[in-house]
């Protein structure tokens, strides 16, 4: 790097990563290491509060035809996927296609009608190069390289590899010669197809998603894919935002003579009768308590579902639950506009130290609980049918991300509601073994030590930058 100071531009194209990059120790190391850091924003959320120097998307606009040749890309990829590894569980990423209304109809109808003319492999690298020509003619992609040759960034960091709304940014950078990254933001994203920007080189988490991307997308060479690990995580080692167990039950009203488990709710798609498996919980710990112990459980929902769905179960059980609200922000209408707040972070962190144990179906918490070496139960039954009937197994088992777990007891499994009592007893009691084996899933999953992950990408960073 030459002497001026170095300018990191940091797309922010959703909110998904503004913990990630915006409220962890990411943006104070780049500027001790001497950087100018901007945010270039398209969240509604106003980071010059914070003290950050941002920019917004001005009305980023697509062009009209990069929606249908994404959701076509899409269908192609998965069943390009599905005939390259010989595996039919690609078909389930899919969603059905909607036809509500007249607009809806016709892109589906030209949508099938790209899947039936580019569903090769071929046909995909083609659909891949029309979406980037489509984009760089578009008033957008000029207002990105206006902004771009006005402010000359150094470098060009994209917090998300899934958003068509950065493709523009990049794919002006690139005109410029100006390096790019993007970073891979979930666990479970490269076998979905979600690789939607194209960019100079791409963070990972692991060895292991390093593999993965290189699997999924050969067009790609092993130079361009860097291992970091994720900021996701970092906050867990902090001891400093940790409050005590007094205080931090005397804030959420919990009872100080009980031990809680910690129930994490997924996303109504994820887990469509989510508020059952609450409800079990909550009859198995009410019968537990009965018998002497002293348990609740510390209700979390996922912060993106603001839905009334858990109300009678909480209302039924408020003996035992007690609700701790994420701290996250509804800013606009839609989904996406459910922002984190920074406090959350703080939240999250002091939820897994002060509970023994979470319970879910199929999250990324088993990391979050891990990080403080403690335990995880997935729930291994649904009531998926119309008349809320138990059956055995959970379909979301068989996404390919799963198949990452070294072993089966890097969690413990609930097949039946009449188990989750005494699993809770002896969780309470003894962990080693799942302990052990969800270490060793992190460790496959998350580059380690993981609270180096903020500081890995900035060396990328500045070793791409000392050698361009």
């Amino acid at each position: 790097m030459s002497g001026k100071k170095p300018k990191l531009f940091i797309i922010l194209p959703d909110g998904v990563s503004l913990r990630n990059f915006a409220y962890s120790n990411f943006y104070k190391m780049g500027i001790d290491k001497g950087f100018e850091i901007w945010f270039w924003n398209n969240t509604p959320f106003d980071l010059d509060a914070l003290g950050f120097n941002q920019l917004n998307f001005t009305k980023p606009k697509l062009h009209w035809l990069t929606s249908i040749f994404k959701t076509a890309r899409l269908h192609i990829e998965l069943s390009v996927f599905e005939k390259r590894y010989h595996d039919a569980i690609y078909k389930s990423y899919l969603f059905p296609l909607s036809y509500k209304g007249f607009k809806n109809k016709i892109k589906n109808l030209i949508v099938l009608l790209l899947v039936s003319l580019f569903n090769s492999e071929t046909g995909l690298s083609k659909i891949r190069r029309i979406i980037n020509v489509l984009e760089v003619r578009t008033s957008y992609f000029k207002h990105c390289k206006a902004v771009l040759e006005e402010h000359q960034p150094d470098f060009v960091f994209c917090t998300s590899q899934r958003n068509v709304l950065a493709i523009a940014p990049l794919l002006a950078a690139k005109k410029l010669n100006i390096p790019t990254m993007s970073f891979v933001y979930s666990w479970d994203n490269l076998p979905k197809a979600t690789l939607d920007v194209s960019s100079d080189f791409y963070a990972v988490w692991s060895e292991y998603m390093r593999d993965e991307i290189l699997y999924y997308h050969p067009f790609l060479n092993s130079s361009q894919i860097k291992v970091t690990g994720t900021p996701q995580f970092e906050s867990h080692y902090d001891k400093s935002i940790i409050s005590s167990k007094t205080e931090f039950y005397k804030t959420y009203n919990l009872d100080e003579g009980k031990r809680y488990v910690c129930y994490s709710g997924d996303d109504i798609t994820t887990s469509p009768k989510d508020p059952l498996y609450l409800r079990d919980v909550a009859q198995a710990i009410r019968q537990l308590n009965a018998n002497g112990h002293q348990i609740g459980v510390l209700f979390r929902r996922c912060p993106v579902d603001i839905s009334n769905r858990y109300d009678e179960v909480i209302e039924t059980f408020k003996d035992v639950i007690v609700p701790v609200q994420p701290i996250w922000k509804k800013i606009n209408e839609g989904w996406d506009t459910i922002l984190p707040l920074p406090e959350d972070l703080i939240l999250l962190s002091n939820i897994v130290a002060h509970t023994e144990v979470v319970i879910n179906l199929g999250s990324s918490m088993v990391f979050d609980f891990v990080a403080h070496q403690k335990p995880c139960f997935y729930m291994n039954y649904n009531y998926l049918n119309t008349n809320n009937k138990l059956q055995e197994g959970v379909y979301v088992y068989d996404y390919v991300h799963f198949r990452s777990k070294p072993n089966d007891d890097v969690v413990i499994w609930i097949h039946h509601p009449d188990e989750i009592g005494q699993q809770i007893i002896n969780s309470l009691r003894e962990n080693k073994a799942t302990i052990n084996a969800a270490n060793a899933w992190y460790q496959k999953i998350n580059e380690h030590p993981p609270q180096m992950a903020s500081a890995r990408i900035w060396k990328c960073i500045m070793d791409i930058l000392n050698n361009s």
